[in-house]
């Protein structure tokens, strides 16, 4: 769905979700914005028991103007609603009436989608996908700082403070706005009540520890999101505590929070886990979190007995996290290859990119993909490879020049998400595919691999920080040349990429 589309409405009504938070405020308003910038009067509502009484949000509605009115009786029959961070007929969001629906959302799909509907699960805020909408129909929000200072903090309070951030587009929304950091910083600072601080005390009073895996649990009575990651940065200056998840329940959702103080536990990728094919979860290396919906648990309408559902739940998923591992550090050790197979690259043409040609030597630069962001210093001899699935990977001139022969041509791709390079000291960001030229694979590239049947956790020779996670049918391969450039392939791609010998 393209914003244009609701443009041959004229009795527009935006709605949020009952009990809004910042996000759907902001989200909200962002449609508000763009519609009245086309000629259109859309309202915009929120239903439910409750009036906004949180102080950030008062401040919020106040301090950016934001033109949300409470409807709790609202009996209007528009021609057409948009309900934003919400999907209609959820739980949290009373039914309005009206002749045609709209949905814009990045929760996890539990409805009938209409046909005028946008829904990415994979994004950090629903604020990020109005900015998106916005930006691709011409328009730029820098232009009005109320609505970028919405958009912002819209962000960061669904994804704590940007600890759960796994998407480079809400990144690049952070990027792009300009906002009023002193309102950010008072809204922030109105964050918590004196009963939210209780809530703090009494979460952390009764927990869950597990000596083996050094990981901690503790239940939270519903609150503010944040408040989870309150609890869990609070809890991982405890000496003995790797990994902490704080969480809590409630009818609309259950919310948790992950934090990891260790290389080995990637926090984002444990969220994720946790949330398989019940939620969704992400954020960065050692700060995460993310959502279970209701809708996908076993259903019971005692609230003892799903609090206890939920909490068997995070346990047993978090011990399968810590068992199926193996962990390898390519530095410090060689692969048995008496059960492997020689493989070479088939011709095919990749991208690649000398980093002189964009940062001079010694800039330290940022490359963001799909995958997240990577932090290299630009070498003399550093460029950069781009595999056919958009994936980027640092490579020495050495090995570029003894794999691949170089076509002359400039290379040319599209990706779901182009990477892009940003030099950290200056902010100038570039992207990667304008610097990019072709190469095809000489057959020199020449590996040892097998199929995985287990999970793996690989500290590759050039980043013993961050490691690459191989799954079940994924490939464990190291380069005939150099037995510590040990690396994983994914099994959707490996068949492409390489052929027998």
């Amino acid at each position: 769905m393209k914003l244009r589309d609701l443009l041959k409405y004229n009795d527009i009504v935006i709605q949020c979700h009952d009990n809004p938070d910042a996000d759907a405020l902001a989200s909200g308003y962002g449609l508000w914005w763009y519609l009245k910038k086309n000629g259109k009067r859309p309202r915009f509502i929120y239903r439910g028991k409750n009036k906004i009484q949180k102080s950030n949000l008062v401040l919020m509605l106040s301090f950016l103007e934001i033109p949300v009115k409470y409807e709790p009786d609202f009996s209007d029959n528009p021609e057409l609603l948009v309900t934003v961070d919400c999907q209609y007929g959820q739980r949290n969001v009373t039914k309005t009436e009206a002749q045609e629906v709209a949905i814009i959302d990045h929760h996890q799909k539990t409805v009938e989608l209409p046909p005028l509907s946008e829904v990415k699960s994979n994004l950090g805020s629903c604020s990020t996908i109005i900015w998106d909408m916005i930006r691709q129909e011409g328009l730029d929000v820098v232009s009005d700082v109320n609505l970028s200072t919405a958009l912002y903090y819209g962000l960061y309070t669904d994804t704590n403070r940007f600890s759960e951030i796994s998407h480079p587009l809400d990144r690049d929304m952070i990027d792009c706005l300009i906002v009023n950091k002193s309102i950010i910083t008072e809204m922030s600072n109105s964050n918590i009540s004196l009963d939210e601080l209780k809530i703090t005390g009494r979460a952390i009073q009764h927990y869950h520890y597990k000596e083996q895996n050094k990981y901690i649990v503790m239940h939270a009575e519903k609150c503010d999101p944040n408040i989870l990651g309150v609890i869990s940065d609070f809890s991982m200056e405890t000496a003995g505590i790797n990994v902490c998840l704080a969480y809590y329940t409630s009818p609309e959702e259950v919310k948790f929070s992950v934090r990891s103080c260790v290389r080995e536990v990637h926090a984002n990728e444990l969220a994720a886990f946790i949330a398989d094919g019940i939620g969704g979860g992400g954020g960065h290396l050692f700060k995460a979190g993310g959502t279970l919906r209701p809708e996908k648990l076993p259903e019971t309408k005692d609230e003892k007995e799903f609090d206890a559902m939920v909490y068997s739940l995070f346990i047993d998923r978090l011990n399968q996290y810590f068992d199926m591992y193996e962990i390898i550090y390519a530095k410090e050790m060689v692969l048995d290859t008496t059960d492997m197979e020689k493989y070479e690259k088939k011709p095919m043409e990749l991208g690649y990119v000398k980093m002189t040609d964009i940062f001079p030597v010694d800039s330290l630069a940022e490359i963001r993909t799909l995958e997240g962001d990577i932090n290299i210093r630009v070498k003399e001899d550093t460029y950069l490879m781009i595999g056919i699935a958009g994936e980027v990977y640092p490579i020495t001139k050495q090995k570029l020049e003894s794999s691949y022969e170089l076509t002359g041509n400039k290379y040319s791709h599209s990706f779901e998400y182009d990477p892009s390079i940003r030099n950290i000291v200056t902010g100038e960001k570039i992207s990667v595919l304008n610097f990019a030229n072709g190469v095809i694979s000489t057959g020199k590239s020449r590996i040892l691999a097998k199929k995985l049947d287990h999970h793996v956790k690989l500290f590759t020779a050039w980043d013993d920080e961050k490691y690459y996670s191989g799954t079940p049918g994924d490939y464990i391969a190291v380069r005939e040349d150099d037995e510590h450039d040990i690396y994983i392939i994914s099994g959707e791609l490996f068949d492409d990429l390489y052929e027998k010998i």
